[in-house]
């Protein structure tokens, strides 16, 4: 018999989901205050208990309580009264805190170069122009072999290539200073919000994504997020589309099987999608239709169906709605649409029951053995096993430090990258400068402006000889050495 994720009751039969089904993604939808949390947290602990690592945002902090065990109470043994047969035993699962921002977890950290520059475009809020010109950035710096780790050697190949906007000839044409400009703008935003420390080393590993304890049950991640939505909303969305993108570009095949590989939650799911280029809505939709064969689930969590286009909607599975409030007219349209999706129950009227659900009730809707939908049912869903609430700080301290990943992110590295090799070239070109200058001591003494002119004129001249000289000793290696990139962008192997 196949494994399942069983998520409640309805009229004293449980309802439940194949976990063999759950890489065809989810979606968890309702109105604020209606109980979408809990139920992400039931699913989760489901997850993690099947042997299933789990990667979720806790946006309000209150999804830390998995990693303790609940307590009985009378609203549990109440609820539990309602679905016979629900296998409940109260357990804590073990746990992960990962934070980008601040230091309530392990620093969680990308590169540039890995981000690629669509996903760095989305974060930048650039226009068509300054996107083509980051496009044309990102070749350059491939083509050369220069790694772009950190936000400071994204802005050192910047104001080289301000410099030396020749260079550019050969991947872009048409490429405006005032472009190159106007992204260094957006990166000192960027800078002034905290982003810088989403980029750097060491680099989120995914193998550390995917332990299991002892006793075999997974980890469940969880990504410290209330700061991170309410200051860098942006660097939250592109951080989980970089993540998605790294899972698709490497992880191997996994087939038909058992269940998921892993499973990832994106709570507040319309920030992937609001302001981001069209480019990047149909990469979205690419990845999350093909990963699936690698068997990651993707779960979006957010307040109304309406919030994730139709494309992504289409391709998510399992669907549990919990009750939605429909005051305007535009609201009754949206009620409607998100009616009309499920397969009718001839037992009651899906629109009617839709704004009538309790807290902790839901319209749910499961995927058979051959991936079809269910007939939807109004379900009671089945109360977590781990406490719900937010763990105190004390808590929080003693499950941090027994980490099993306690000391491998903190201490940042770096290593040379493209800020050290633009600096050796720059004091190369320096130098040929000088040794030219010298040579011309005898000469009379020329204008401070002229001098100035004729050793930039130089600068330019040696640095160029110097790269052609090296582009045709080593032309063979320079092909090899490009970096690739996936589908978003990001680069298809690590260094």
């Amino acid at each position: 018999m196949n494994p399942v994720l069983q998520l409640g009751g309805s009229d004293g039969q449980l309802i439940s989901q194949s976990l063999r089904m759950c890489n065809r993604h989810g979606l968890i939808a309702g109105a604020t205050g209606t109980g979408k949390t809990v139920t992400l947290q039931v699913l989760a602990e489901g997850f993690a208990n099947a042997g299933v690592p789990v990667f979720a945002a806790d946006i309000k902090g209150d999804l830390s309580g998995v990693a303790i065990a609940a307590s009985s109470s009378p609203a549990i043994d109440k609820r539990l009264a309602l679905m016979p047969g629900l296998d409940w035993q109260p357990a804590a699962v073990p746990v992960v805190f990962w934070d980008i921002l601040g230091d309530r977890g392990h620093p969680l950290r990308t590169t540039i170069s890995e981000m690629g520059p669509l996903l760095l475009a989305s974060l930048l809020d650039l226009n068509d122009n300054q996107l083509a010109a980051l496009y044309s950035v990102f070749a350059w710096a491939d083509q050369q072999g220069l790694l772009l780790l950190d936000m400071k050697d994204l802005q050192a190949l910047m104001d080289w290539l301000l410099r030396h906007p020749q260079e550019l000839t050969g991947v872009g044409a048409g490429i405006s200073s005032a472009s190159i400009q106007a992204i260094q703008r957006r990166l000192v935003i960027l800078q002034q919000q905290g982003a810088e420390r989403l980029f750097g080393e060491p680099a989120l590993q995914l193998a550390d994504l995917m332990q299991r304890d002892l006793s075999g049950r997974a980890h469940i991640h969880l990504l410290e997020a209330s700061k991170l939505i309410q200051e860098s909303p942006r660097v939250y969305a592109s951080f989980l589309l970089w993540l998605l993108s790294e899972l698709h570009e490497q992880l191997p095949e996994q087939g038909d099987a058992d269940k998921p590989r892993l499973v990832l939650f994106f709570d507040e799911a319309h920030l992937l999608f609001d302001r981001t280029p069209k480019a990047l809505h149909e990469r979205i939709e690419q990845v999350v239709r093909l990963i699936r064969s690698k068997g990651v689930g993707v779960f979006m969590v957010t307040q109304s169906p309406s919030d994730v286009p139709d494309a992504v909607l289409a391709q998510l599975g399992l669907r549990i709605q919990h009750a939605l409030r429909a005051y305007t007219p535009k609201e009754q349209k949206a009620l409607r649409a998100v009616a009309d999706g499920f397969r009718s129950n001839p037992a009651f009227e899906t629109r009617e029951v839709l704004t009538e659900l309790g807290v902790g009730e839901a319209l749910v809707s499961v995927l058979d053995e051959k991936g079809r939908p269910s007939v939807v049912q109004r379900t009671l869903m089945a109360p977590p096993r781990s406490r719900i609430g937010v763990l105190n700080e004390t808590e929080r301290a003693a499950l941090f430090q027994a980490s099993p990943l306690a000391g491998r992110y903190e201490r940042g590295i770096d290593r040379e990258s493209a800020y050290e090799i633009l600096a050796q070239r720059a004091e190369q070109a320096a130098k040929q400068a000088q040794t030219e200058a010298e040579s011309k001591s005898k000469a009379k003494e020329e204008s401070r402006s002229n001098r100035k002119s004729t050793a930039g004129k130089s600068v330019t001249d040696g640095v160029i000889n110097t790269t052609v000289r090296t582009a045709v000793q080593t032309l063979a290696r320079q092909i090899g050495r490009e970096l690739a990139r996936g589908l978003l962008g990001s680069l298809t192997g690590r260094k």
